[in-house]
Order: structure tokens, then sequence, then C-alpha cells
């Protein structure tokens, strides 16, 4: 009886995540890249964790209401945490067309360039199975893509292929690039 509760839990979860996920997307995404439907999104187990760990501490809370104060700061944190998880799922994404791309995050405001913005690439070796790509922008800005981001694959090579229409190039004449080995734009210099 348990085990069937923690997965009507988990399916209630995941699916208020997919809800507000969406309602959030037509509310306030109204650029022609976020009706594309080409996106560089988190994995949905952000959103889903962030909504387990603020339902558990809520129900900390609760329970432990009165009773000791440590136990009510840690519950009050847990729920903050859990709260910082989902808006940061909700709030982060690139969204893209074949033109430019546009780039939210939580507290910033959504820039949009074009793929020609794009200066060069910097690579980072996150884990045994995730790589980080950081674009380097023509303000001096930077864009960080993991490789275990939903749809990260699909923008670099969109991305790639945009930069070198805007620029007029074709992909043979760039010898640093390699989908491969991850290399899509030129290697930025160490500064």
């Amino acid at each position: 009886m348990e085990i069937l509760l923690v997965l009507i839990i988990g399916v209630v979860t995941f699916g208020v995540c997919f809800l507000v996920d969406k309602g959030v997307a037509g509310i306030f995404r109204n650029k022609a890249q976020y009706r594309s439907g080409l996106s560089v999104r988190l994995n949905q187990h952000y959103g889903g964790a962030g909504l387990i760990l603020a339902l558990a501490g809520g129900i900390f809370l609760l329970r432990f209401a009165g009773s000791n104060v440590m136990l009510l700061i840690c519950g009050g944190f847990v729920v903050l945490l859990g709260i910082a998880l989902v808006v940061y799922y909700l709030s982060f994404g690139i969204y893209y067309d074949e033109d430019s791309f546009v780039y939210s995050a939580f507290g910033k405001k959504a820039v949009t360039c074009s793929f020609d913005a794009i200066q060069g690439q910097k690579l980072y070796q996150l884990s045994a199975k995730n790589i980080m790509v950081e674009l380097y922008l023509q303000d001096g800005k930077t864009i960080s893509v993991q490789s275990n981001m939903k749809g990260a694959y699909s923008f670099l090579d969109a991305a790639f292929a945009g930069w070198c229409r805007q620029k007029g190039l074709e992909a043979e004449d760039c010898p640093f690039h390699d989908a491969g080995n991850c290399r899509w734009f030129p290697e930025m210099e160490e500064s």
C-alpha cells in the first residue's frame, strides 16, 4: 500500500511539473523562438525533485510545528531549497530557430542573439559523462550548455549551421569543427 502511495505521489508530482511548465511557457514566452518547439531545457528531475523537497519540507514543518526550533529551521530550509529548484527549472532555457536563439535564466532578462554573435567556445569535463560547452558571445557574455541537458546537441548542431550560414562559411572551411569531440566553434584562448 505504501509503495502505491509513493507511486501516486510521484506521478502527481511530475504531472504538476509538466502542467506548470506548459502554463508558464504559454503566458510568458511569446517570441518566435519560443514557439519553434526547439529548445535546450534542464532535465525534468530538477522540477520533480524541487516539488518533492518542498512537499517533504512542508510536511516536516507541519509535523514538528511548535516543537524544536532547529527542526523548524531545517524544514524551512528544505522548503526553500525545493522552491528554488522548481523556479530554476521553470526559468532556464535556450530557445532557438534557424536564425537566432533566446537565452533565459532566473534573475536575468531574456537575451536574443543571432548565431554569428558566437565568438568561440571552451570545453569543461564536469564528470565522466557530462561535458559543459561554454559559448562566448560578442558582447562578452557566456552561455553554458551541459551535455546532459535536454536538446543540447541539437542546439549546438543548429547553432553551428546557423553560424556558418550567417558568416558565409561552409562546414568544410572550419577545421576546428568536430561534433563527435564536442567542438562546434573556434576554441577560445586562455586569458
